[in-house]
């Protein structure tokens, strides 16, 4: 039974976003890690076919039992090789057995299909053949690029030098490896590599994370010395990247709302060598950035919680589709993150990042933050980068497994107007969101028969931005002529 309730908790921790699911299978100790690591990654890829199953046959409310926890019982009980356990919980298994096979024959003829693995959705199917590569952090705050690539070389390790355009990470195979093209702290590596119970990993001198989750710290950069606030830190991997670049020197402010996530983030942060760090658990919102304990505070990254939809793991049908409700509590989530981490009154660059690939939690919330914060404006990154944030925010990053061979993911800088600094001449991006409301920080009533009729240009009074202008201009003339 200690197989099944590891998996689920595991489970559960991704769902949370804890952790990636081979991290959090090696991480946990368990006896056997190919049988957990199997069994989890079979639960989670029929995950929406478990879920069927289970809610048809109301399992749930027969036995008692929660979903994960379910769902990988009634994977070995009907797809597996079936139940590893005994006792009392194998008895009740069996004894729904005939109606969740009989729910299971049900879907494949509804669905037209003879095998289980035709109930996945294509996308899943094709995924399976198109990995991403295996990307590796040298933990600078240990070791150096250098000395790593000279470590894996003498191990048998064949360096093939730096990536000079994206196609070099597709073309790796068996014990190639090569440096990352816009990270020079990251190697990449064939899909099928595994670190876990490699020494570097174990002494904490690699950090394995995904490319696009390495863009946060390496674009707010911030110096040797600066104090710097994590907003929304755990599991810990960007922390410990901030930490590197500022060489642990200075002062590293890192949240986060839940006790769990921040005992496992404290294990990771000290078996990185991260020493700069002060930890609280604590509500970010309620947080007073003008308390005189954040007065020294000029960078903030902020990763808040999001649907977590570019995720490769979750786009295999395996998850349940994110209704516009919950979308919209989400954005306004992370919009009123985004203010309040704004009013640091010594801030002067910020990064906003999610692993989202909706819009609404993207540009959107951008687009709203810009509107009310005039103070700031968007820093314009990597010229080379593959991927732009959608119109008219060309100036953030967007990644995806297609295009930049990573998770789905949105990155963007926001950096404090110098003073006496003009505002740029538009009113502020403006996004169509055709298939959503408008986000607002505050909860909002909206009716989809309520229409604003637009008003006639003659008649339209002049806006605070277009007075705003006009003094401008004044002023501009004034100088001119002085």
């Amino acid at each position: 039974m200690a197989l099944y309730l590891k998996a689920a908790e595991i489970l559960d921790k991704v769902e949370r976003k804890e952790g990636a699911v081979k991290t959090l299978v090696y991480d946990s100790k368990f006896q056997n890690i190919k049988q957990l690591f199997a069994l989890v990654c079979e639960a989670q890829k029929y995950s929406a076919v478990l879920q069927d199953i289970i809610t048809a046959t109301k399992l749930l409310k027969h036995t008692r039992l929660k979903m994960n926890l379910a769902k990988v019982l009634v994977y070995d009980l009907l797809i597996g090789q079936g139940l590893k356990c005994g006792g009392s919980w194998k008895a009740m298994m069996m004894k729904h057995r005939s109606r969740l096979q009989s729910e299971l024959a049900r879907m494949k003829v509804r669905k037209k299909v003879s095998r289980n693995q035709d109930l996945l959705p294509p996308s899943s199917r094709q995924s399976e053949g198109s990995q991403l590569p295996r990307y590796v952090r040298v933990n600078t705050l240990k070791t150096t690029v250098e000395d790593a690539i000279d470590y894996l070389k003498r191990e048998g390790f064949m360096y093939h030098g730096q990536a000079g355009r994206m196609e070099d990470l597709k073309t790796l195979c068996g014990k190639t490896f090569i440096r990352d093209l816009h990270l020079p702290e990251l190697l990449v590596f064939p899909p099928k590599i595994d670190f876990h119970d490699h020494f570097l990993y174990q002494a904490g001198h690699i950090i394995l994370q995904d490319k696009a989750s390495c863009l946060p710290a390496y674009l707010l950069n911030p110096p040797v010395g600066a104090q710097v606030l994590d907003a929304c830190a755990a599991p810990g991997n960007k922390t410990s990247h901030l930490a590197a670049i500022m060489r642990n020197k200075g002062k590293l402010l890192a949240f986060d709302l839940d006790a769990k996530r921040l005992a496992t983030m404290s294990t990771l942060l000290l078996r990185a060598g991260v020493t700069c760090q002060q930890l609280a658990n604590q509500d970010f919102l309620k947080v007073d950035p003008e308390s005189a304990e954040y007065s020294g505070v000029e960078y903030v990254l902020l990763d808040p919680s999001c649907s977590g939809s570019g995720m490769v793991c979750l786009q295999d049908g395996s998850s349940e589709p994110l209704d516009a409700g919950r979308l919209q509590a989400l954005a306004g989530f992370q919009l009123r993150c985004l203010n309040h981490a704004l009013r640091f009154p010594k801030l002067r660059r910020l990064v906003y990042s999610t692993c989202s690939i909706h819009t609404q939690e993207n540009e959107e919330v951008l687009s709203a933050c810009l509107k009310e914060n005039r103070r700031f404006r968007l820093v314009p990154l990597l010229p080379s980068w593959p991927e732009r944030g959608l119109a008219p925010l060309p100036q953030c990053l967007r990644a995806s497994p297609a295009s930049t061979l990573t998770h789905g993911f949105f990155v963007a800088v926001l950096e404090r107007r110098a003073e006496g600094e003009e505002e740029e001449e538009e009113e502020g991006p403006e996004m169509p969101s055709p298939n959503s409301p408008p986000i607002s920080a505050e909860p909002q009533v909206t009716s989809d028969d309520e229409v604003q009729e637009p008003v006639a240009m003659e008649t339209q009074p002049e806006t605070p931005m277009a007075k705003r202008k006009r003094k401008n201009k004044r002023k501009r003339k004034n100088k001119a002529v002085s």
